[in-house]
């Protein structure tokens, strides 16, 4: 499964029912929607200032990620962020693969150069 970081930000038809619901039952309604997407709430945190409350779990993949944003954000009453997540094994793993790339503007690297020394 992978991970992802989730933002929201209430707006005012979102707070209103935040309010009159409570946060326990917001929680369970996020726990809910999570799991029917295959997914599992990791934790969940409210905050002040402009995000109004952090969300980390585990969904099976970027297609579920995108139906929870699409479905999140239609309504209206919240907008959410979704940012995945990677543990340090999987920047390595992404490291090693290292393919050749050259940056706008910059020579092509020298026939026999090696990858990433100048």
């Amino acid at each position: 499964m992978a991970k992802f970081l989730i933002k929201t930000d209430y707006k005012t038809k979102g707070t209103r029912g935040l309010m009159k619901e409570g946060a326990s039952a917001r929680r369970a309604v996020v726990k809910q929607l999570l799991e029917g997407l295959g997914g599992k709430l990791e934790s969940f945190y409210f905050a002040w200032g402009d995000t109004d409350a952090f969300i980390i779990c585990d969904l099976p993949d970027a297609s579920a990620a995108l139906a929870l944003s699409l479905v999140v954000n239609a309504s209206g009453a919240v907008n959410i962020s979704t940012t995945p997540l990677f543990t340090p094994e999987e920047i390595d793993t992404a490291a090693r693969k290292a393919p050749s790339y050259r940056a706008p503007g910059e020579e092509a690297p020298a026939k026999g150069a090696a990858k990433g020394k100048k």
